[in-house]
């Protein structure tokens, strides 16, 4: 089944998604359907980058492009007029990483994910991070629970 052939620039990803300002990663929605989404940005070349340390941005963090493609996902399958599931990333397994760094990738980075099963509690994702020319430089599977006391930030006694 494919949705609407939307696409969304920074500011659109960023109204959908709980990260704003510098920490919204993704710059463009290229396509998605019911099943996966294709993202791209060039923020991993950005200095400011919040996620680069002294060391620069190191591919662990292709992690959390590929949750954010995933938290853009879910919220573009939420129903009009509705809020979308809050979720966070439970786990992140099988990743595999082909470089040491991305802020030294030249173009933009290719982000995407596929919703591989899930119901209202959690969902399986697989995804990968590629350079412009198709090459991986990060992949795996990663775990979105939904609806939980740490995904909607309420406490219990």
């Amino acid at each position: 089944m494919t949705t609407a052939s939307q696409t969304l620039d920074r500011a659109g990803i960023a109204e959908r998604i709980p990260h704003s300002g510098s920490m919204c990663l993704l710059d463009r929605l290229e396509r998605w359907d019911a099943e996966s989404i294709h993202c791209s940005t060039r923020t991993h070349a950005q200095p400011d980058n919040p996620l680069r340390t002294a060391g620069g941005l190191l591919a662990p963090n292709a992690i959390e492009y590929a949750a954010q493609a995933m938290a853009l996902h879910g919220g573009l399958l939420a129903a009009a007029g509705s809020t979308p599931s809050a979720g966070f990333l439970a786990s992140a397994r099988n990743v595999r990483l082909s470089v040491a760094r991305l802020d030294d990738i030249d173009g933009a980075l290719q982000v995407q994910a596929r919703r591989l099963s899930g119901d209202t509690n959690q969902i399986l994702y697989e995804f990968a991070v590629n350079d412009s020319g198709g090459r991986v430089l990060a992949e795996g599977r990663a775990v979105v629970v939904l609806n939980t006391p740490l995904a909607t930030g309420a406490t219990t006694q």
